[in-house]
């Protein structure tokens, strides 16, 4: 069972506000187009990368598209993580969402950098579902932006 945000914000009473997931949206460019264009590749890498980053596998779902690119989601007990290559652009967009404490969707960005073989990468790291303590309530307002690299 994945641990809630909420146990954790209940713990610590010195914090004003958490967050219910983070959402890493990531870029990786100048990648190897024949790991781009593998449904095989791109299944497996998103899958160890879901186990690298310490998620729970639940299901996935993988696309080979013709005349090229692969599109899938691996669903983790921690929500999702997910993938749409363009190999003939040497290009891959990937959504890495992670909610509870359990896993670090930043260690999923690094180990795909490196399988890809991107050159050049970016990710900005979002804080999805704000809660306040004064109000226990998911806050309404959009995401806000925790973090910014390119590398």
């Amino acid at each position: 069972m994945t641990e809630s945000p909420l146990d954790m914000f209940q713990l610590n009473s010195n914090i004003d506000e958490i967050h219910l997931g983070q959402h890493v949206l990531a870029e990786f460019f100048e990648c190897d187009p024949n790991t781009l264009n593998s449904l095989d590749k791109v299944e497996k890498y998103m899958i160890d990368s879901a186990l690298e980053c310490g998620a729970t596998i639940v299901q996935k779902c993988f696309h080979m598209f013709s005349p090229y690119g692969v599109s899938g989601v691996v669903i983790i007990a921690e929500s999702h993580l997910a993938i749409h290559t363009w190999p003939e652009l040497g290009y891959a967009a990937v959504d890495l969402f992670t909610c509870g404490s359990k896993c670090d969707p930043k260690v999923a960005y690094e180990f795909l950098k490196d399988k890809f073989c991107s050159k050049r990468a970016s990710f900005t790291e979002l804080k999805r579902g704000i809660i306040t303590r004064n109000t226990m309530k998911v806050a309404e307002r959009p995401f806000e932006i925790m973090e910014q690299i390119e590398s």
